[in-house]
């Protein structure tokens, strides 16, 4: 069984944690390091993927920016969508050379890994036919949009765990006139860090692969928010993907 590395990175910023993944994908293509999985916090950024449509960005970036709301365009799949607090964000880096050289299968190994964590919780959600993502009675709980080169991953996926839902109210999610929901909004109080505990399980399970935990790092809980962030930002760690 091969291994994925586990790095849990805390609230990085969008452009720090993009310029980590541009890393570990060269490093991963040159096999320098094993497939990896990040597993991090943004703060609020609203990202619009490669075949998406600026109508769907409902507000002015004058607007987002007395929100307190960054903007990136991606060249991942997919429309636009929101990142923000309390939102679990997964950016795994496979070589799917390894495991099946198939996006189908890919975006629906991630879809069955958020749907078998939320299980865990007490939460019955599943698939919509033809629509990516992972919903609960008709409402989105989780976004996917990947990107791939030379059959190695990026981007990936968002899991609303207590996300403050008024932030969608920016964007047409996904380019779809369906509403969102989370964890929280069902009911389910949890945290980030556990959620992310009972994922790393579920996608070792789907991916056919052994979770390693990078454990390099100290944490700290001297953020504003007195949450535990990571010892090392995304930036350091960048470095040493190198």
């Amino acid at each position: 069984m091969r291994n994925c590395e586990l790095r849990e990175l805390g609230r990085v910023s969008y452009s720090s944690a993009l310029e980590l993944q541009q890393e570990l994908i060269a490093a991963r293509k040159a096999g320098q390091v094993p497939d990896q999985l990040l597993l991090l916090e943004h703060p609020h950024v609203i990202t619009l993927g490669r075949n998406g449509h600026m109508e769907n960005l409902l507000a002015s970036h004058e607007i987002l920016g007395r929100a307190g709301i960054s903007f990136y365009a991606t060249d991942r799949g997919g429309d636009v969508t929101y990142h923000g607090p309390g939102q679990l964000v997964g950016y795994p880096i496979l070589d799917l050379k390894d495991w099946k050289r198939d996006v189908g299968a890919y975006v629906r190994g991630i879809e069955q890994t958020i749907i078998a964590t939320l299980g865990d919780f007490g939460i019955a959600a599943g698939r919509i036919p033809k629509l990516t993502g992972v919903w609960v009675d008709g409402r989105k709980i989780a976004a996917i949009g990947v990107h791939l080169s030379r059959w190695v991953t990026s981007h990936g996926f968002a899991l609303n765990v207590n996300t403050d839902l008024s932030y969608f109210q920016y964007i047409v999610p996904c380019g779809l006139t369906k509403p969102v929901t989370s964890m929280a909004h069902l009911g389910v109080h949890t945290t980030l860090e556990e959620v992310s505990r009972v994922l790393a399980v579920h996608f070792g399970r789907v991916f056919d692969c052994e979770m390693e935990r990078e454990n390099r790092h100290d944490r700290r809980s001297d953020a504003p928010d007195g949450r535990e962030h990571c010892g090392r930002d995304a930036d350091q760690v960048a470095q040493e993907a190198r």
